[in-house]
């Protein structure tokens, strides 16, 4: 499961290993300035949706990049019975090649909290 901290004016979200040979990354780091919207979800699954680079293990785990074709371009790694996060980002301020994180992660109502204080500073 990803792991995510905020430190200074970055987010980092760290990969676990298999996270990583489908993600193709360690971790992805994005300024809090770009963030535009976090919501907690109960299952991140469900978030993921499109044409997909990546690995999904029908009803347990979504683990790349979806929405290749059409709709916002999303960086997945989410599993079934973990709480999430869909983090929305403007693309150009994070100079990422996504518009969105659809994460598992523990403490995520915590952490949408946490990060709900830097959304929409540095516009």
């Amino acid at each position: 499961m990803a792991l995510m901290k905020i430190s200074g004016t970055d987010l980092t979200v760290t990969f676990s290993g298999w996270e990583r040979m489908w993600l193709k990354r360690d971790k992805v780091t994005v300024p809090l300035a770009a963030l535009r919207r976090v919501d907690p979800v109960r299952d991140p699954l469900r978030e993921a949706h499109g044409t997909r680079s990546g690995i999904q293990v029908s009803g347990f785990a979504k683990v790349g990049t979806w929405g290749l074709v059409k709709g916002p371009r999303q960086l997945v790694a989410a599993y079934r019975g973990s709480p999430g996060l869909r983090v929305r980002l403007d693309r150009a301020a994070a100079c990422a090649d996504f518009d969105e994180l659809v994460l598992s992660v523990d403490e995520a109502d915590h952490l949408a909290e946490q990060l709900a204080h830097h959304l929409g500073r540095g516009r």
